[in-house]
C-alpha cells in the first residue's frame, strides 16, 4: 500500500465519491460527474444564482456548501488543484445559467484568491459573458499571514472567511435581491473579514508516496507553523510556542493597526463588532478545537477589548486532514439594505446545505441568560461527624509518603496501560493522588475518622475519572467501631460488597480489584498493615498473564497482557508497600 494512513487511495475516485455522497444527504442536489459539478435540482423561485469552487481537499468547502440559502452551484478540481475554465464555463452556461434566475436575475461567482481559480475562474466567466450571461466574480483575499510585501502583485490568499462570505452573500441572493446588491454585499463582506491559520503539520495527499524521512521538509516534533496556506503551502515562519503565546501572535497579525504590512482592517473597539470564527483545518479533535476557541475568545476580549457579537467554532474550510486551526475576524458593515438585511442576520438566515453549522440565532444570544441556581443540598458533602478518632499527624505523614511512590511510578503505569489499555491509568492515579495531597496540605484531615475519610473519598471523586476513581471513591469505611486495622479492613470489605452491586468485578478478571480483594480480606483477618500488602502486591503481580474479562483490555488485540500486571492492580500495589514502608 503506497498511500498509508488512508482508507481510499485513487484520488479521482476520491473526489467523485465524495461529491456523490452530496447527493445521498442533501436529495436538492444534483452531481454531473463529468465536470464534478455540483448544482441544485431546478424548482426553487428565481434568484441570483451563486457559484463557487476550487480544489478539493478543502471539505464542506466547495460541494458541501450548495443548497437553498448558500450556492447555487460548485465546481471542483481535483486534491488541491483549480477546475478547468471548461468546467467553469460548463456550470455557468449549462447548470445555472438556463433557469432557476440565472439566466434572468445573473449569476455571481464567489471564489478564493489563488492563481489557477482567478484564471481558469476568470476565462469561463468571460465565456459566460460572451454568450450573453450576466456574470459577476469576487475574488476573497483574507488571509493575514500573507502580509502585503511577501503577497506582491497575487495578494492574500483566500482561507476560511470566505464560508462567512460564501453565506452572507448566498442568503442575500435567497431573498431575490438584485446581481448588483447581491455582488455588493459580497466585496463589502470579503473586505472586512482577516484570517489567519496555524498547524503542526503538513498533510498527505491521498495517492502520493509517503515523504521520505531522510529528505521530508516536514515540521519538527516541537514546531508549528503561523501562516501555513490550506493547499501545503508554506506560511509566513516556523516556531516553537505554546498555544497561548500562538493565539497572542496570531490576533496581533490580525487585528494590529500599527503592523502596515499586515493591517487589512481598521479596528475601532469603540464601535465596531465582530464575528469570530474558530475553524478546524481538518484533524483537530473537537475536544482539542473547544479549548482553543476558550482561549482565543478569553485573549480577544482581555488583550483587544473585543468581545464577539458571534462566535462560530467547527470545521468550515479544511486543508484534508491538517492539525491545525484558523481564526477568522468579520468586522460588521453596513450593507445599506434596511432592517433584517444586515451582516448578521444574513449570517444567521436558514440554509439546506451539508456542510453549513448554522449558527445560534439571534434571539438566543440577545435573551437574558442568568446563571443556573446550584442548589445547596448538592454543593454540601452531606459529611456527618463520628466520635471515631485517629492521629492526623501520623495519617498526613504515611499518606503523604504513600501517595508521593504512587505519583512517581505514573510513566511505568502509563507504559503498562498503553500496551494493553487506553493509557490514562497512571494520569488518573497521579490525579487523585495529587487531590488527596491538597486535602492534606489545606489540614482538612481531622482527629474525626469517617470526616477525614470521606474528605479523601471527595477528592479522588472529583479528580479521578474513569473506573479506577470510582473504584477508589467507594471505598469510604462505614464502621461506627473503634478503628483499629483489622476494624478498617472489616469495613474496607463493607464498601467492596457494596460495590458488588455496581460492578461485576471479581478476582481472576484482571483489574484493580485482583489488588485490593486480598489486600482487604488479610487485613480484616490479621490486622497487619505490612501482610496485607504483600498480598496485594501477589495479587497485582498475578494479573501478568492473565486474560482480562472486564475493562477497556478486553478490546485491545495483541498479546501485551501475557507480559505485563494489570495497571490499576500494579498502581494499588505500589500505592499499599508505600503505606507500609512510612509505617515501618
Amino acid at each position: 500500500m503506497s498511500s498509508a494512513k488512508h482508507f481510499l487511495h485513487e484520488p479521482l475516485s476520491l473526489v467523485l465519491s465524495s461529491l456523490y455522497s452530496q447527493t445521498l444527504t442533501n436529495p436538492s442536489l444534483h452531481l454531473d460527474a463529468e465536470n464534478k459539478i455540483i448544482c441544485r435540482r431546478p424548482g426553487f423561485p428565481p434568484q441570483v444564482a451563486l457559484v463557487s469552487g476550487g480544489g478539493s481537499g478543502h471539505e464542506p468547502a466547495f460541494a458541501a456548501y450548495v443548497g437553498a440559502g448558500l450556492l447555487t452551484a460548485s465546481v471542483a478540481g481535483t486534491i488541491f488543484a483549480s477546475p478547468s475554465s471548461e468546467q467553469v464555463r460548463k456550470c455557468l452556461m449549462g447548470r445555472v445559467g438556463v433557469d432557476d434566475g440565472g439566466r434572468e436575475k445573473g449569476i455571481c461567482v464567489v471564489i478564493m484568491n489563488y492563481t489557477g481559480d482567478v484564471l481558469n475562474f476568470g476565462i469561463g466567466v468571460e465565456k459566460a459573458k460572451a454568450s450573453g450571461l450576466n456574470v459577476e466574480m469576487v475574488i476573497v483575499g483574507d488571509d493575514a499571514g500573507v502580509g502585503r510585501s511577501q503577497g506582491g502583485k497575487v495578494g492574500r490568499r483566500g482561507i476560511a472567511g470566505a464560508s462567512l462570505v460564501f453565506k452572507i452573500t448566498g442568503a442575500m441572493a435567497a431573498t431575490g435581491a438584485s446581481l448588483e446588491d447581491v455582488v455588493r454585499v459580497a466585496r463589502l463582506t470579503a473586505k472586512n473579514v482577516v484570517s489567519v491559520g496555524a498547524s503542526l503539520e503538513h498533510v498527505h495527499i491521498p495517492g502520493h508516496k509517503l515523504p521520505d524521512s531522510a529528505t521530508d521538509q516536514g515540521l519538527a516534533i516541537d514546531e508549528l507553523e503561523i501562516g501555513m496556506g490550506i493547499h501545503n503551502e508554506p506560511g509566513s515562519e516556523r516556531v516553537t510556542m505554546e498555544l497561548e503565546e500562538l493565539v497572542r501572535v496570531m490576533l496581533k497579525q490580525c487585528l494590529d493597526s500599527r503592523d502596515e504590512d499586515r493591517a487589512f482592517i481598521q479596528v475601532d473597539v469603540k464601535t465596531d463588532e465582530f464575528v469570530l470564527l474558530i475553524n478546524n483545518l481538518g484533524g483537530l479533535s473537537m475536544l482539542e478545537l473547544g479549548g482553543i476557541t476558550t482561549i482565543v475568545t478569553k485573549q480577544l476580549i482581555e488583550d483587544w477589548r473585543v468581545k464577539p457579537v458571534r462566535t462560530m467554532s467547527g470545521t468550515y474550510m479544511t486543508s484534508l486532514n491538517a492539525l491545525g486551526f484558523s481564526i477568522s475576524l468579520l468586522r460588521l458593515a453596513d450593507t445599506e439594505l434596511g432592517k433584517g438585511m444586515g451582516m448578521l442576520e444574513l449570517l444567521e438566515a436558514p440554509s439546506e446545505a451539508n456542510g453549513w453549522t448554522a449558527p445560534i440565532t439571534s434571539r438566543t444570544w440577545e435573551k437574558e441568560h442568568a446563571e443556573p441556581a446550584l442548589r445547596e443540598s448538592i454543593q454540601s458533602t452531606g459529611i456527618k461527624s463520628s466520635n471515631l478518632k485517629m492521629d492526623p499527624t501520623q495519617v498526613n505523614k504515611v499518606l503523604s509518603l504513600a501517595l508521593a511512590r504512587l505519583i512517581a511510578a505514573e510513566s511505568e503505569i502509563t507504559r503498562y496501560d498503553t500496551l494493553v489499555g487506553d493509557g490514562d491509568c497512571g494520569v488518573g492515579l497521579k490525579r487523585g493522588a495529587e487531590g488527596i495531597l491538597k486535602v492534606i496540605k489545606a489540614g482538612q484531615l481531622s482527629e474525626d475518622v469517617i470526616v477525614s475519610v470521606s474528605r479523601i473519598a471527595n477528592a479522588v471523586e472529583e479528580t479521578m475519572d474513569g473506573t479506577s476513581g470510582a473504584l477508589y471513591a467507594s471505598l469510604s469505611p462505614s464502621s461506627q467501631e473503634r478503628i483499629t486495622p483489622a476494624i478498617f479492613g472489616k469495613a474496607m470489605k463493607h464498601s467492596i460488597n457494596s460495590l458488588s452491586k455496581y460492578t461485576p468485578a471479581k478476582p481472576g478478571d484482571r483489574t484493580l480489584i485482583d489488588a485490593l480483594h486480598p489486600f482487604v480480606e488479610s487485613l480484616a483477618e490479621t490486622g497487619d498493615f505490612v501482610l496485607a500488602a504483600k498480598a496485594g502486591k501477589t495479587g497485582a503481580d498475578a494479573t501478568k498473564g492473565m486474560k482480562a474479562s472486564l475493562g477497556r483490555t478486553v478490546y485491545v488485540g495483541g498479546h501485551a497482557w501475557q507480559d505485563v500486571p494489570d495497571p490499576g492492580a500494579f498502581g494499588l500495589a505500589v500505592l499499599f508497600q508505600g503505606i507500609v514502608d512510612a509505617l515501618t
